[in-house]
């Protein structure tokens, strides 16, 4: 018999993991033990609620510049009344590469779409001295 050698080892062991992961494959999945449920009755409409209003938003996304023009983050949240009206968008400022930083609420009248961003009124030194808020996402 001739002696084994690393190489053929090492082809041994391949062969074997490799005919062990085949046989794996093949082995049918379980069959669930409990039967399905039929499905649920289907709910009556309602109005979209304040959080799905915000995920679908035009705003979310979006870049906020300051007043003195610098990027301030993105849009994280909008908040809007049942009619659809923004109330105030929610926005992650500070940081670096999306660690750290805030989320910082803007209020009503203090921002406006320009574009592809939201101009905000407030400056640069002004957002980073509000409070930090819970993402309203």
């Amino acid at each position: 018999m001739p002696k084994p050698t690393p190489i053929r080892l090492l082809s041994a062991a391949a062969l074997l993991t490799l005919s062990a992961l085949a046989a794996a494959q093949q082995t049918p999945a379980p069959e669930p033990s409990q039967p399905e449920k039929p499905p649920m009755a289907q709910k009556p409409a309602t109005p979209p609620s304040s959080s799905e209003t915000k995920s679908a938003h035009p705003l979310m996304g979006l870049t906020a510049v300051s007043s003195d023009g610098s990027n301030i983050g993105d849009v994280r949240a909008v908040k809007t009344t049942p009619d659809g009206k923004v109330t105030a968008l929610h926005v992650h400022s500070g940081g670096f590469l999306g660690f750290g930083g805030k989320i910082v609420e803007i209020p009503e009248g203090q921002f406006s779409r320009s574009g592809d961003r939201v101009q905000l009124t407030f400056t640069g030194e002004q957002v980073s001295k509000l409070p930090a808020v819970k993402d309203g996402r």
